[in-house]
């Protein structure tokens, strides 16, 4: 059972209908209990990174959501929610993060050209790492695969554990993973066949 955390923040309805329609076993949850029973976690979110951390912690969720990586479950972020993997957050001021991936999230807007529309948003190409093996998440997908993109804010700091890339003006992390933490910029239940192939490896994983 993959648990799909419920925290307020985001539509997760899509996302639950991308894991029912692959034959997944997905529920929309905010209980622990529930959550430590799972198999998998999946951390979504749009929207305001300090806001989102904040309930988070709010409803001990945050708390949890560590317990369980610590215990080995995996578990992916998606968009907002894998912003806020990362140590720490410079959205409207400086904001805490969970700390499950070393780094900070920043503006693209210094890095992209001036001609670039910000926030980015639509359809990019996913590029791996040239010294690194292919991620499992990427299994079924290949380099130039286009996935959909909707941010400001994008993982800085973070070489280690970038798995994906895409441009836009700039080289901007599209994927990180830490041992049983991964993490999409971008939205897979949005992104047609190629996320649906991405969420299926998500389930093998």
């Amino acid at each position: 059972m993959i648990a799909i955390i419920d925290y307020g923040v985001g539509n997760i309805f899509s996302l639950y209908s991308s894991f029912k329609f692959i034959g997944a076993d997905a529920v929309l949850t905010s209980d622990p209990a529930v959550i430590a029973e799972s198999d998998k976690i999946i951390l979504p979110g749009v929207g305001a990174f300090g806001d989102a951390a904040a309930k988070l912690r709010e409803t001990g969720l945050a708390d949890v959501v560590k317990q369980e990586v610590a215990r080995g479950k995996t578990m992916m972020g998606i968009c907002l929610g894998m912003q806020l993997l990362f140590e720490k957050s410079y959205e409207y001021g400086e904001h805490e993060g969970l700390g499950l991936i070393k780094g900070a999230v920043r503006s693209m807007e210094p890095v992209v050209p001036e001609d670039y529309k910000v926030p980015h948003i639509g359809w990019n190409a996913l590029h791996f790492p040239k010294d690194k093996e292919v991620s499992p998440l990427f299994k079924y997908i290949k380099e130039n695969d286009f996935v959909y993109f909707v941010h400001t804010y994008y993982g800085t700091d973070c070489e280690a554990s970038t798995i994906a890339t895409t441009e836009y003006g700039a080289e901007l992390t599209a994927a990180v993973a830490d041992g049983n933490v991964y993490g999409c910029q971008f939205h897979p239940e949005k992104s047609g066949e190629v996320g649906m192939k991405i969420l299926r490896a998500f389930c093998e994983l």
